[in-house]
């Protein structure tokens, strides 16, 4: 269903909705609603262009809301109509949040309901789309940033006669290794990266130490009334994954202290800022899926916590230098922060499902006919490059640019030259 259509300077968007099934194995289910925004540059609105659909990191982000041609979206809009798609639960597709599923009766309902948000029913969504506004026998191509590169490796696994070609930026994972694999080997790269931050700032580290001293002895409240502990601190360093995340804790570690060396409170200017670096509270989905996106016919069991006392550096409570966390979710999670605690049995629940499908067919992808092309940056702290490269060498014809000039979110801060040269790749011709 065409919603509305809106210009922009040098866009045309056009709003569309459809109507899938919540689980696609029963089409005559319960249903739920995707958003998608489709993009043309002005002027080629009547153009026959081919499509391509872009697949956004997380899990549990909506798609980019464009507001200028630009990065990535410039040079695709160059060949292609885009489609930008709200991954389900994301959005303006049917939403997961705390209040939505309160309609359920209990947490093993939520936990049902929540199992159908992972990427092999994404991708069923993406399906369904395809038949409905491109055509039942036609391909399109798709792009998957981070997590959305999970997606279109499923895709290519599952249904890759609907695929014209597929790439990946910075979301090569891995096809088989449990989630421990992951985060130990995260856990690791974390720990080098604080040790780079340091080094670039290395007067933080008595600053970073004296704020977990202070969140330990006292009962500092964020401005919505949630307490801000040290371990709720270390989160900050899933910054490190970015270009600019060094910057992004230092300039807010900096201001903590309003009253410089003799202060003693630390300000409302760094606990609001603290409050909007996160995301959990609005895309629950992150934290409730995140060890789930790897679960493949076995449970995850809090995964990073578990792994975490493999690495006893990472205990704020011991003296020295405080070690950031990264891209990790806990258990702990879901009493700390407001808008998850609801969620806490039905996030229990889900850690301990075993019975997950496999979301990657080794048989399929070795046996691969679609042009595919992935960047892999070789300092990434969120998709480890040895488990990318295991993955690309499973792939029959998977090219891989293997960069070191990004961080995980290359796409976003170079993405004309790094689509440009995925489409090289995909197209034979680098």
């Amino acid at each position: 269903m065409k919603l509305a259509v809106h210009r922009i300077p040098g866009l045309v968007l056009t709003d569309h909705r459809f109507v899938v099934p919540l689980d696609p194995a029963k089409s005559r289910g319960e249903k739920i609603s995707i958003f998608a925004r489709e993009a043309v540059e002005a002027g080629k609105e009547r153009a026959d262009l081919p499509w391509l659909a872009f697949f956004q990191g997380g899990p549990g982000s909506a798609a980019p809301r464009p507001q200028e041609v630009s990065g990535w979206l410039k040079r695709a809009l160059a060949d292609y109509r885009v489609l930008l798609l709200d991954q389900r639960g994301t959005g303006r597709s049917t939403p997961i949040a705390a209040r939505s599923l309160s309609r359920l009766p209990n947490a093993t309902a939520q936990a049902e309901y929540l199992a159908h948000f992972r990427a092999d029913s994404i991708v069923a969504d993406a399906e369904a789309v395809r038949r409905d506004l491109v055509g039942e026998d036609e391909q399109w191509t798709v792009l998957g940033q981070s997590y959305g590169g999970f997606c279109v490796l499923h895709y290519l696994s599952a249904a890759p006669e609907g695929l014209a070609a597929a790439m990946l930026a910075g979301g090569l994972p891995p096809i088989d290794r449990p989630a421990d694999d992951v985060y130990r080997a995260t856990y690791r790269t974390v720990t080098e990266k604080n040790c780079l931050y340091y080094a670039r700032y290395p007067e933080d580290e008595a600053l970073v130490r004296r704020i977990v001293d202070h969140l330990a002895a006292v009962d500092v409240r964020l401005p919505d009334g949630d307490r801000l502990s040290p371990r709720r601190f270390q989160q900050l360093g899933i910054d490190f994954g970015a270009s600019s995340g060094f910057e992004h804790v230092h300039y807010l570690v900096e201001e903590a202290f309003p009253d410089g060396e003799d202060g003693t409170e630390l300000g409302f200017s760094f606990l609001a800022h603290f409050d909007q670096a996160f995301s959990f509270q609005t895309n629950p989905v992150f934290a409730i899926l995140h060890e789930a996106i790897y679960a493949q016919r076995s449970a995850t069991r809090w995964a990073a916590q578990r792994v975490r006392a493999e690495f006893p550096e990472f205990d704020a409570s011991r003296p020295g230098r405080v070690l950031f966390t990264g891209e990790m979710i806990y258990p702990w999670m879901f009493e700390e922060y407001r808008e998850l605690r609801p969620l806490r049995a039905a996030a229990d629940l889900l850690a301990e499902r075993s019975e997950w499908p496999l979301l990657y067919d080794r048989t399929s992808l070795g046996q691969n006919e679609v042009p595919c092309a992935a960047a892999v940056y070789v300092h990434d702290m969120h998709v480890e490059r040895a488990f990318s490269e295991e993955t690309a060498a499973a792939v029959r014809g998977m090219k891989t640019w293997v960069t070191s000039e990004y961080e995980h979110n290359g796409l976003r801060v170079d993405g004309e030259r790094v689509l440009g040269r995925l489409l090289d790749l995909v197209r034979g011709l680098a």
